[in-house]
């Protein structure tokens, strides 16, 4: 809610208080009323005050969030956000919504139309949302998509989480980006943002890894055209060597991602040394082979959970302006799996 919500509030039952004190003591001071009879006449007093309250404070109106996407159905993100709201007894609600393609338009109507907090957006609308949006992030502008909107003051402004949420999981596990050799495996959505991000973040220099070439070359572009970091392009071929001095090595593609747990990216395991630390966008499951594989070489790992859970804690922040219970959306996101 507002902070003008809140004022206005405490200034109806700052002059409700008031009220009820003059009462009391207009009735104490007619001597009306015996000892015994005053401390019930106060009695009285205090539970109309505290009934008035909780009239003032009734409200059956949710803040609404969400998600629009298609296919939609088997998205958690609901489950993980809604534990956050009940954590922070936040009279929030956050909604699953298949939005066709052709439909996009008027849904992001419907976002001011609404009211609504804000919405997450899913394949197919990370792009094709940006000719309804007010604003963009920096990282968003960069990116070219957008997985967030906030509504403020009747405008929606487009944020990019997926990059973010990344950089915070890795910055919890101890390691950051400041000067480090960074190696990216695909050039898809989710690999975009996060090399985006690492650029923003101080990465010394990005390789993307891509079968793709046009793809792949065209981010490489971006990161060197956008970024202070430099970046260069290498072609996917079959079981392809990790560059040595990488420090960092991102699998941004969906390679062990269920029901197909038992894939994983198609590189020469030998090249992984344990001076790295190997990063896995895939979150179900959390261990995948690629993460086992690489442990085997004595590599650090980090698994695809925290950085969703990081993702959508960001969110949560973004439209509540309150701090994001992570651990509770942690567990939540776990019992999921």
């Amino acid at each position: 809610m507002d902070d003008e919500y809140f004022d206005a509030l405490a200034k109806v039952r700052m002059e409700r208080a008031a009220e009820l004190l003059d009462d009391a003591k207009d009735m104490l001071s007619k001597g009306s009323y015996k000892s015994a009879n005053n401390r019930y006449c106060r009695k009285i007093i205090e539970r109309n005050h505290i009934r008035k309250e909780k009239e003032m404070t009734k409200n059956y109106r949710a803040e609404l969030t969400g998600v629009f996407g298609d296919p939609v159905d088997e998205n958690p993100t609901g489950v993980v956000e809604e534990a956050a709201f009940q954590a922070k007894n936040l009279n929030y609600r956050y909604l699953t919504i298949k939005v066709l393609p052709d439909d996009l338009e008027a849904a992001m109507a419907s976002v001011r139309v609404l009211g609504m907090k804000g919405i997450n957006l899913t394949m197919p609308h990370k792009v094709k949302v940006l000719p309804y949006l007010d604003e963009l992030s920096e990282a968003a502008g960069i990116i070219g998509a957008v997985n967030t909107v906030i509504h403020r003051d009747g405008k929606l402004y487009g944020e990019n989480t997926d990059g973010k949420g990344f950089v915070t999981a890795l910055k919890n596990t101890g390691t950051t980006l400041i000067d480090k050799r960074v190696t990216v495996l695909g050039a898809g959505g989710a690999a975009r943002a996060i090399a985006v991000e690492c650029a923003l973040n101080g990465a010394k220099h990005i390789n993307i890894i891509n079968r793709n070439e046009e793809r792949g070359r065209e981010l490489a572009a971006l990161l060197n055209e956008k970024t202070k970091c430099p970046a260069d392009f290498l072609v996917w071929e079959k079981g392809i060597r990790i560059p040595e001095d990488t420090e960092i090595l991102i699998n941004g593609t969906s390679a062990g991602f269920s029901p197909n747990v038992t894939e994983k990216p198609d590189i020469a395991y030998d090249s992984v040394t344990e001076k790295m630390c190997v990063c896995d966008v895939v979150f179900n499951p959390a261990e995948t082979v690629f993460l086992s594989e690489v442990a085997k070489r004595g590599a650090k790992t980090v698994s695809g959970l925290g950085m969703l859970v990081q993702q959508a804690a960001l969110n949560f922040t973004l439209w509540t302006g309150v701090e994001a219970p992570v651990e509770v959306m942690e567990e939540a996101l776990r019992k999921e799996f």
